[in-house]
């Protein structure tokens, strides 16, 4: 997918600016920067939700092949965790009982054995979050694009889905656009960082390439020698923007 020169706008107001990424095959890239900047509004442009103003949106995906995890799931409350699996392949036109027997080998392979004819209210949150990646990797996308899916959990419960995230992903070669505000999270996870002005009219200022090898553990990624300077690096440039508003206002 490729995202050239994007302005989208409220109100007549650009909330972001000439924004330009490409989120190559297997590639994992992250969008971070200051609140307002037009992180999600890119997210949405990408999806279809959000007409942009200018610029173009690239990809020779067919809709059915990106998948999208928010941080609120969209589970339905009235169906099981299989049926709402199952839901996205029965849609696509496969026969009920194979979707049902797919949904369950996803949930088996989220550790969520057993808990299929549990409804979502019966679940906790790391379980639901979980059902939704289930929901979302039974359809075998391409490109998944993320909007802070992790930041409702808990350290733990959040670290642990995280792994199996990373783990499904560099499996399977799935490319993933993460829309998040935590920098750790971002260079753990990711290939590459684009980091956003101070909105209004934000525009990406700097891509920065994430080299730490992989297969990756998210948690282990965060002791290698590059992960400090990456950190330190971006956490200065977001801090400017920041300060560049505060001094503005």
């Amino acid at each position: 997918m490729r995202v050239s020169d994007l302005t989208i706008s409220y109100g007549g107001e650009p909330v972001l600016e000439g924004a330009s990424l490409t989120v190559g095959d297997g590639r994992f890239v992250s969008l971070v920067g200051p609140s307002g900047s037009g992180k999600s509004s890119l997210l949405r442009a990408v999806i279809g939700l959000q007409r942009p103003l200018s610029g173009t949106i690239e990809t020779k995906l067919a809709r059915s092949q990106i998948g999208i995890l928010f941080q609120d799931d969209a589970l339905l409350p009235w169906k099981t965790a299989r049926d709402n699996v199952a839901l996205g392949l029965s849609l696509n036109g496969m026969e009920r009982g194979k979707a049902l027997a797919e949904a369950e080998a996803w949930l088996e392979r989220l550790d969520l054995a057993g808990f299929g004819d549990r409804f979502p209210r019966h679940l906790s949150g790391g379980q639901r979050k979980r059902v939704a990646l289930a929901q979302v990797l039974a359809m075998k996308p391409e490109l998944i694009l993320m909007d802070e899916p992790f930041a409702s959990l808990d350290a733990i419960v959040g670290a642990r889905i995280v792994k199996d995230v990373v783990a499904l992903v560099e499996g399977q070669g799935i490319s993933v656009l993460l829309v998040t505000h935590d920098l750790e999270e971002a260079i753990s996870l990711s290939d590459e960082v684009c980091l956003l002005s101070q909105g209004p009219r934000a525009h990406i200022i700097q891509h920065y390439a994430v080299p730490i090898p992989r297969p990756r553990d998210p948690i282990h990624s965060r002791t290698h020698p590059a992960f400090a300077p990456l950190y330190e690096r971006l956490w200065a440039d977001l801090s400017r923007e920041v300060d560049h508003r505060a001094e503005a206002a």
